[in-house]
């Protein structure tokens, strides 16, 4: 299809929108179209979640859906805009920044803002040129229903759809537009704006709209003398530590966390140069952008807490009280090392209450991992298997040096005495997935994908939707990466 002579008549998906981020005003955003794309295709789509959303299954074999998630038509009730952000970068104040090239169509019915990225030029487009590339679209479609799956917080994937269009990154490529949804796209960023512009009735109202629609027990909270926007600081706050819990948990790297990468809902949100642990390197910095290291693996509790900071000095025009905003923060470190250690037990089928001895069976293990460089996935789904026949072999046989696992070993049979093994091994096999989405496996789907062959997105798909099922058709998927995989390199153009 040429775009100049693309049919701008509306596409009625059966949805009814709502789009009540348009109703917050102009302060807030510009208003934009999608620019088309050059005959589109389809790559991949979700089809649970169009379920959940109430789409047709079999709209992603017409023209028709194809044209309305490229951008080339516009898609009846929405109302296509960007939105305006500002924003910490690597630490440093980066000014404005915005949607330079995600548009939000609007609100459904059933509470889910749809975004379109990729879709053309914004206001806010800066040196960009609003496009996405095949490589990171589908790099973010994967991850976002790989995290879904794995239970983590997170923005959700519709669709991808390509056009063989020229995108010019350090190299060229082609062209592809991702939908995604959330529930609320807005970030610590959006407040970080209109407070460094000293614009507090925007602050104001665009706090108000959050509360309203994603946090409305801060209205009536009796805590921080009743003040909404304290309440609402704790709980986007507590939020947060639970998602860096669950990232920690699973051994995740988010490889960009800066202030207008974060979510107020404490979403995993704009996956770029993110990656799985191979081998558990605690220190690991997947993006190659970063070179000083500000977002290894280990440090992004801290840089979480220090992006809420940030937050919190962008609200306190309305807090007003500096006491109230730091007494705000403060639940953020008890509720992650609550979450983390609640969650690490999970990973080792401990139930019931904690104490030094877990603990420290915690931190030994994680220490001996990282001392053999051992592959995480992989490690605790074989501990899994292990519990239920207690027979370390395969778990024990990943140590370069065993004799430290051996002793582990012992201390933690002597804990697992109080329970029920079946119970415990079943619990950890929900814990500790078979599949993740390793950089190697994303590399491979890229490339198939390149040649127009989408079976590998689809194949992995398929087992990063339910990835603590055995799936023994594909469990190649779970296999050690291959030696060229520790060549790959992730920066913030992924």
């Amino acid at each position: 299809m040429n775009p100049s002579s693309a049919c701008h008549d509306p596409i009625d998906l059966g949805l009814t929108w709502r789009n009540t981020f348009a109703r917050l005003g102009e302060d807030f955003y510009t208003r934009v179209s999608a620019q088309p794309l050059p005959e589109p295709y389809w790559v991949a789509h979700s089809a649970p979640l169009a379920q959940e959303l109430g789409l047709d299954p079999l709209g992603f074999n017409s023209d028709r859906s194809l044209q309305a998630f490229t951008g080339n038509r516009p898609i009846t009730g929405t109302e296509p805009l960007a939105s305006v952000y500002s924003g910490h970068q690597f630490g440093s104040w980066a000014g404005q920044l915005g949607d330079g090239r995600a548009l939000l169509l609007g609100q459904t019915a059933g509470g889910l803002e749809l975004q379109l990225k990729g879709a053309g030029l914004t206001p806010y487009s800066r040196m960009g040129d609003g496009r996405a590339v095949l490589r990171s679209s589908v790099r973010e479609f994967l991850c976002s229903e790989a995290m879904h799956g794995l239970h983590i917080p997170t923005t959700r994937a519709l669709c991808v759809t390509g056009s063989d269009a020229p995108v010019y990154r350090e190299t060229t490529e082609t062209a592809a537009v991702l939908t995604r949804l959330a529930p609320s796209f807005v970030r610590f960023g959006h407040f970080e704006h209109f407070s460094a512009r000293a614009r507090v009735e925007q602050l104001r109202t665009l706090a108000d709209h959050v509360i309203e629609h994603h946090y409305p027990q801060c209205r009536t909270a009796e805590a921080f003398a009743g003040n909404p926007y304290a309440a609402l600081l704790q709980a986007v706050g507590e939020r947060t530590a639970h998602l860096l819990a669950q990232w920690q948990a699973i051994g995740f790297c988010h490889g960009v966390m800066n202030t207008d990468n974060m979510s107020v809902l404490g979403l995993t949100i704009d996956y770029g140069p993110f990656q799985f642990l191979d081998a558990y390197e605690p220190g690991h910095v997947c993006n190659h952008s970063d070179t000083q290291g500000r977002y290894a693996f280990n440090r992004q509790p801290q840089v979480a807490y220090w992006n809420l900071f940030c937050l919190a000095q962008a609200l306190l025009p309305l807090i007003e009280e500096q006491d109230l905003a730091i007494a705000a923060l403060e639940p953020f470190k008890t509720t992650f090392a609550q979450q983390l250690e609640r969650r690490m037990s999970a990973k080792l089928g401990l139930s019931g209450s904690t104490g030094d001895a877990q603990r420290a069976l915690i931190e030994d293990i994680l220490q001996l991992l990282a001392q053999g460089h051992v592959d995480y996935t992989i490690f605790w789904r074989r501990l899994s298997h292990s519990v239920a026949d207690a027979t370390p072999t395969a778990a024990r046989d990943m140590f370069p040096d065993p004799a430290g696992f051996d002793a582990w070993w012992l201390r933690y049979q002597q804990r697992l005495a109080g329970e029920s093994r079946k119970d415990a091994a079943q619990a950890m096999l929900g814990a500790n997935p078979k599949f993740v989405l390793r950089n190697h496996l994303a590399e491979l789907a890229i490339r198939a994908a390149r040649e127009k062959d989408f079976s590998q997105v689809s194949r992995l798909l398929t087992v990063l939707e339910a990835p603590f099922d055995e799936h023994p058709e594909h469990a190649a998927l779970a296999d050690f990466p291959p030696d060229w995989a520790h060549h790959i390199e992730i920066s913030c153009s992924s």
